[in-house]
């Protein structure tokens, strides 16, 4: 596999890696779910998806992305355009492309918590691969939808989502993620471990 594929594909997924980690991060306050419970007696997704983290999560997420819209056309300039990275089609439909790829992400994590509390699972516990997959394949079905909708109505020249992400671009992102996400929940989880027992001591 060209190692261009790699570089691009992790390229495309830092706005979504941030809007995940930022709705974790900045979280809190009301429940999408405002506390309420399904038909099955259980919460219909839990304190853990708040309005906060989503917005939050979605907005630092989608500032990552600018930052990389900038950084995509200066490394062109400066003769790094053989990277092929992407300007997320430039202003402004990098605004509704960023939109997709990181709300997306996070719209993803939102269904699966919800058919994470209808099999028993709680909070916290894992459901592997759901729980490492659900963000990139939700970036990767909205932002071909929102890509599509540009194109249709020709508010882009180009379909992005087919022009950026290939079959290589996705395999990379569904194998390496899951790697990423569990090393970084068990330090995420040693590191609250050693802050309570410094609280304790």
């Amino acid at each position: 596999m060209d190692y261009l594929i790699i570089v691009q594909a992790f390229w495309i997924v830092i706005p979504i890696y941030v809007a995940n980690a930022s709705a974790v991060i900045v979280g809190g306050g009301t429940p999408i779910d405002f506390g309420k419970k399904w038909k099955d007696g259980r919460r219909i997704l839990g304190d853990g998806k708040t309005w906060r983290g989503l917005f939050s999560g979605t907005f630092l997420g989608m500032t990552a992305g600018f930052g990389l819209t900038v950084a995509a056309s200066y490394l062109s300039a400066s003769g790094y355009g053989f990277l092929g990275l992407t300007d997320f089609e430039g202003f402004p439909s990098m605004i509704l492309i960023l939109f997709s790829l990181c709300f997306g992400a996070l719209l993803g994590d939102v269904i699966e918590s919800f058919f994470k509390r209808r099999i028993g699972r709680d909070r916290g516990q894992d459901w592997i691969p759901f729980d490492q997959l659900d963000f990139i394949v939700g970036a990767l079905i909205f932002s071909f939808l929102i890509s599509e909708l540009l194109y249709v109505l020709h508010l882009a020249s180009i379909q992005w989502f087919f022009a950026n992400i290939t079959i290589w671009h996705a395999l990379v992102l569904l194998i390496v993620t899951p790697f990423i996400h569990i090393t970084a929940n068990v330090l995420f989880r040693k590191i609250k471990k050693k802050q309570a027992k410094n609280i304790r001591v």
